[in-house]
């Protein structure tokens, strides 16, 4: 097939699902009594949640595709759904270190029209122990196993992963790092290991408050991009991550020469039911006994279960990340005195992971407690 679109087009619908999914998933945690109140730990990868999402689509007709399209920012494709999705996973895997793949996996007929519409996608009868070592194999030993469990009503699972692992340009020197303390979002102060070096200027820049610092790593234009958001104190992950994705435009530059970074080793892992959030997302048709994935199947189907498992690790050496999005279905019914700008993020900070070109939110990471990497990366 030849690729009809780019992921310009994609990415910006990437970045408002994961604004309101950033959102949504700030409301519900304040009311569960998680660990930080409103905004504790997480990772998430909305693009791996998007393309999982609209590769279900493509197989969605009536309202039910209107809704998912809708929400997905899919309702002005010419090319089509199916189109978009392999267009878009393929603009992502050019992205240096970044592996992206889709598999589905059933017990019920799948079109031939719908697998031919989406080439990159592999299919296979349901094997719950298969999936296990593929999730395991795709994500580098990351994730273990496939987040959501396959009973005997799981008639389709779509997943998709997303792995990661780059190296920095310029590593953190190893002397440097040091116990410094971090103060997590209850006050309580903990001495974390704490990296240092001093990046130019350019390095970093503001957005509403926002401080934006951006580690490069290896592989040059085609590289990923990695940036750490701190907002002011008391800010939340929703309001402070998206600075990362602000263009240029909105930025102000830093009134410094150098900046002094200081950044804690971290590694975060989420498992996040991403069910209850797709209503808020406008999404309830494709979950209801009413819904039409009748492009996909001659099985009625709808979704059971959305599930995403993610990880994050940062070091002196790199950054590693996986994210795993599994959709279930079930039958319907970041020599002189010269100006320094120090940077501590010594307190609730983001991480974010974007793509080479285009923007697309691939990791989205939020930092409340202290945190407890203790090693560095493998190199």
């Amino acid at each position: 097939m030849a690729e009809t679109t780019g992921l310009t087009t994609s990415a910006g619908a990437m970045r408002a699902l994961a604004e309101r999914w950033l959102r949504v998933r700030g409301d519900a945690a304040g009311g569960d009594g998680e660990r930080g109140g409103v905004d504790g730990d997480f990772v998430c990868s909305p693009a791996g949640l998007w393309l999982a999402l609209a590769a279900v689509t493509a197989g969605a007709r009536g309202r039910t595709a209107a809704e998912l399209e809708a929400a997905l920012g899919l309702g002005d494709t010419p090319a089509g759904t199916a189109a978009v999705v392999t267009d878009s996973a393929r603009a992502l895997a050019r992205t240096g270190q970044l592996g992206v793949a889709t598999r589905v996996w059933s017990r019920t007929p799948v079109h031939p029209a719908y697998r031919e519409a989406l080439p990159d996608i592999g299919f296979g009868p349901m094997d719950p122990a298969g999936i296990d070592v593929w999730v395991r194999e795709a994500t580098g030993g990351l994730i273990e196993r496939l987040p959501v469990e396959i009973d005997q009503n799981s008639l389709l699972a779509l997943v998709n992963v997303l792995a990661l692992k780059a190296r920095w340009t310029t590593p953190f020197p190893g002397h440097r790092t040091a116990d410094l303390p971090f103060t997590d979002a209850a006050g309580e102060v903990t001495a974390v290991p704490t990296m240092r070096q001093s990046l130019p200027s350019p390095a970093g820049w503001t957005v509403n408050g926002a401080q934006v610092v951006e580690l490069r790593c290896e592989g040059g234009e085609s590289a990923v991009r990695v940036r750490f958001v701190l907002g002011e104190e008391g800010a939340r992950a929703a309001d402070v991550l998206p600075a990362a994705w602000v263009p240029d435009q909105d930025r102000t530059a830093l009134d410094a020469e150098v900046i002094g970074l200081e950044l804690p080793r971290l590694e975060l892992r989420t498992l996040t039911d991403v069910t209850p959030h797709l209503a808020a997302f406008g999404i309830s048709y494709a979950t209801s006994p009413d819904a039409d994935f009748s492009g996909l199947s001659p099985e009625p189907l709808a979704i059971d279960q959305v599930v995403q498992e993610a990880v994050v690790k940062v070091a002196e050496l790199g950054v590693e990340a996986a994210a795993v999005t599994a959709i279930a279905m079930r039958a319907a019914g970041a020599p002189r005195p010269r100006r320094v700008a120090r940077i501590a993020f010594d307190r609730p900070f983001g991480v974010v992971v974007l793509d080479a070109t285009d923007g697309a939110p691939l990791f989205t990471a939020w930092q409340s407690s202290a945190p407890n990497l203790k090693a560095p990366l493998a190199g």
